[in-house]
């Protein structure tokens, strides 16, 4: 590669650095991708491997495989920790540092416990794969250890299983593992009836599903009642630990429980000195670059747009992954596809539509095309005002 070359320093091989560095495919620009983990991984879908509904290697594929035909991109195995904006770098945990002429963040976002780390060890969240089987490993041998249990207080708290936060995520965590308990596991073990088990949501707003419409939480609680998860609302967690969980004025003795409940964003705004939204997500300019750093573009669940627009896909309130609800649109109108807008939203049942997860992804493919637009046309995006990204429309 030529040294005089445009160096692009691609950070993170989720959604939007892989499909960023797809769409740069001859482009006149030298790529570097750099990711501290070998695989990309197709977040949407872990709460399936959560639960042995699919296996590791369906949701994660090693990055090299991935870009093995694209001889201008370079992938490097590395743990960002800080940019240095003024010599232009990308410093690394080992102390070593990769130039670059256009950066571009797409480090995603990690679970958060709002003050209250502590709490990991006993729950952990779920944004990677080794977080995934780890509860996977958790969830099995809670029923393994219930099955030599004899005394019938411990074996019920082996049998309850507690996912703490209302959203899609804890949603669908709560659905599946009763799946697993009446149905996967069922009649596989001789001293205990899996369909026993007690799967209980708590969220400590009024609702779960906040970011839908109140419709859809409404409907979405009434059919993981039906299912058989209870589900708490308007008491938060004060407390968790090896035995439990204590939310408003109650204890509940579980020996499982799932972290749901808060997101944040990456250091990467610590890295730059940026200034950041509560969830520490960079607040970027609506061609998603950093203010006075037209060089260094952040992108997908790292950004929030100054605006108040959020540049992460997982925002707007899309329907539930296997079909339960219909997206209204912003003027509160159902779903076209079920004729008359005034109707309540009717429910959507067809069986493995991830509509969600599809959604995201195409919104990720879209941002990661336009970025990809002005880094090839003019590396720095205040060199074509006309150019500049806007944010889809219906997203909230």
């Amino acid at each position: 590669m030529s040294e005089t070359e445009h160096h692009v320093v691609v950070v993170g091989a989720g959604f939007g650095g892989l499909e960023l560095t797809r769409a740069l495919s001859g482009a006149p620009v030298r790529i570097t991708m750099i990711d501290k983990r070998n695989h990309h991984l197709f977040q949407p879908l872990l709460y399936q491997v959560a639960t042995t509904s699919l296996a590791t290697s369906e949701v994660a594929w090693p990055i090299r495989h991935l870009l093995r035909r694209r001889k201008d991109v370079t992938t490097l195995l590395g743990n960002v920790t800080g940019i240095d904006r003024v010599g232009k770098r990308v410093l690394l945990e080992d102390g070593s540092s990769i130039p670059y002429d256009t950066l571009v963040l797409a480090t995603g976002a990690r679970h958060a416990y709002f003050g209250h780390d502590e709490w990991e060890p006993f729950a952990p969240g779920l944004k990677t794969l080794e977080d995934a089987t780890t509860i996977r490993r958790r969830i099995l041998l809670a029923f393994e250890q219930a099955e030599r249990e004899t005394d019938p207080a411990r074996r019920q708290a082996l049998l309850t299983l507690v996912i703490v936060g209302g959203g899609p995520t804890g949603v669908e965590l709560a659905g599946t593992i009763v799946e697993l308990a009446n149905d996967t596991l069922r009649g596989e073990f001789r001293n205990i009836d899996t369909r026993q088990a007690r799967v209980v949501l708590i969220e400590a707003g009024d609702r779960i599903l906040a970011n839908f419409a109140p419709q859809l939480s409404d409907y979405a609680r009434k059919a993981l009642e039906r299912l058989g998860v209870t589900v708490e609302l308007g008491r938060p967690v004060t407390k968790l630990d090896a035995e439990g969980v204590v939310f408003g004025d109650k204890r509940l003795p579980a020996r499982t429980i799932i972290w749901a409940a808060g997101v944040a964003a990456s250091p990467a705004a610590e890295w730059l000195g940026a200034p950041a939204d509560r969830a520490g997500r960079v607040i970027v300019e609506p061609d998603l670059t950093v203010q006075g750093n037209p060089d260094i573009f952040v992108i997908g669940d790292t950004a929030c747009a100054a605006a108040g627009w959020e540049a992460g896909a997982g925002r707007g309130a899309f329907r539930q992954a296997g079909g339960q609800a219909c997206r209204r649109d912003d003027q509160g109108a159902a779903c076209r596809r079920h004729g008359d807008p005034s109707l309540p939203v009717p429910a959507c049942r067809r069986p493995g539509d991830d509509r969600q997860a599809r959604r995201r992804h195409r919104f990720r493919l879209d941002q990661a095309h336009r970025l990809a637009r002005l880094v090839a046309l003019g590396h720095s995006a205040h060199l074509f005002p006309d150019r500049l990204p806007q944010p889809p429309r219906g997203l909230a």
